[in-house]
């Protein structure tokens, strides 16, 4: 028997009705907050992820060549698609700044485990040719509203800012440039051990370049930092110790704390934690990431920041952008252990479909009969299942409420004769003789809703 490709999953009907209430929620969220959606191809040339991420990265991707032997993949991500497609299409020259979001399926060569897969979705967006702390804030705010609309309990979102960090970092006398034999500047190996809480490696690497093992504890207080307006005050102590360290950037971190508090819903836990690197060179100042417990190790669910990546396509006049990704699998899986846990049925919220569907049921009458009253009740709005395989009424009417219908349409011989049906609501159990056409029945249903 043929298998799916390893990595990869099906999804059900009852899964993918799950799946697309989510989307929606998502892009609803987004286009409230002025964001439109865009979509680039699922293949790209190899370049685009070579150039922004170094040759290193095809060991991870569908890497391919087509019959021209142009070198290919499938993208690996969404954001290096979206900064090739403005500048490709001449997007650059639209009003700044472009609030752009995004949907797709992305692909990485890697071992496959619960809550990563080798075909995996991605829902993002990008606020373009606009930077500061106003559109960092209108950032996170998105994002925050997006988890907190979803239903997601009990995450975190931790804020950063890397412009500190690394200024904090060069200050104390480490280089930013990449040695001979290295395969990366000293500052980026600190700021990655400072990310993952390594204290041990962080003290070995300050030693190794001539700086007193000492300066970790001040720099690990960085991340130890509470949300809320008061939190900068410590971490201003500590970084104005520092030579190299521009308080103008945490004037900026602090305005935008601000910002989001008056734009957002109160997440369930903030904290500015100024050690957050998110691992990627091209995010130049404020950084952010959530995480979920109920996901252990695979706990991050979404993370962005403000970069530049522009330049890499000759518009450097656009940069900076401030984006973020949102791991639509992941935040799925944390809100199915979460509804588990509390006995919850629906996942999402408008997951189940609370308009209520329409079975119609014709029984010893030719079907020719009661077609134009499903094609009327569907122009009408409903959601309308037909009967075809004849069964009796009562293994129809069971079949109805298997399949969730809240109403049924049953038409008979009678009920020709007559030119009545009989409309039913299998929840309450109201039941409502009607003019047998397709405008009475849909003002019956919409009254017995």
């Amino acid at each position: 028997m043929v298998q799916r490709p390893r990595g990869t999953r099906d999804f059900t009907p009852k899964v993918m009705s799950r799946r697309l209430a989510f989307e929606h929620l998502l892009e609803e969220r987004a286009r409230r907050h002025g964001f439109s959606r865009i979509q680039t191809p699922v293949f790209e040339s190899l370049d685009l992820f070579t150039a922004k991420s170094g040759p290193g990265i095809v060991s991870q991707l569908y890497a391919f060549e087509d019959k021209s032997e142009r070198p290919l993949t499938l993208r690996p991500e969404l954001t290096a698609p979206v900064m090739r497609m403005i500048a490709e299409e001449g997007m650059q020259m639209l009003p700044r700044p472009l609030r752009l979001s995004y949907y797709g399926q992305c692909y990485r060569y890697e071992e496959s485990k619960k809550g990563r897969y080798r075909e995996f979705f991605q829902y993002g967006v990008e606020l373009i040719g606009e930077s500061g702390p106003l559109a960092e804030a209108e950032v996170i705010a998105l994002a925050i509203d997006m988890l907190d609309a979803c239903g997601l309990e009990n995450w975190e979102i931790r804020i950063g800012h890397v412009g500190i960090l690394k200024g904090a970092l060069t200050g104390l006398g480490l280089s930013g440039e990449t040695p001979e034999g290295a395969t990366e500047p000293p500052v980026a190996s600190a700021m990655r051990l400072l990310d993952k809480g390594d204290d041990a490696g962080l003290a070995e690497l300050f030693s190794s370049n001539g700086i007193n093992p000492e300066n970790a504890a001040p720099l690990r207080a960085l991340s130890q930092l509470e949300g809320g307006r008061e939190t900068l005050g410590p971490a201003r102590e500590i970084l104005s110790s520092l030579a190299g360290v521009s308080l103008d950037a945490l004037d900026d971190l602090q305005t935008t704390l601000d910002a989001v508090a008056a734009l957002a819903p109160t997440p369930p836990s903030l904290a500015v934690d100024l050690t957050v690197a998110r691992g990627l060179d091209y995010y130049t100042g404020m950084v952010f990431e959530v995480k979920v417990p109920e996901l252990g190790g695979e706990g991050q669910v979404l993370g962005g920041g403000s970069y530049k990546l522009l330049h890499l396509f000759g518009l450097p006049d656009l940069d900076p952008c401030c984006g973020f990704g949102l791991g639509f699998d992941r935040v799925l899986l944390a809100l199915e252990a979460q509804a588990e846990a509390s006995g919850r049925e629906e996942v999402v919220p408008g997951e189940v479909d609370r308009s209520g569907r329409v079975a119609v049921i014709p029984f010893g009458i030719d079907v020719s009969h009661v077609l134009p009253i499903v094609a009327g009740l569907r122009a009408g709005g409903e959601r309308v299942e037909l009967e075809l395989r004849g069964r009796k009424i009562p293994k129809a009417m069971k079949w109805a409420n298997s399949i969730g219908c809240q109403f049924t349409v049953v038409v008979g011989p009678r009920d020709l004769e007559s030119n009545q049906a009989m409309v039913k609501n299998l929840e309450s159990g109201e039941q409502q003789a009607v003019a047998l056409n397709s405008e009475s029945i849909l003002k019956a249903v919409q009254a017995m809703r």
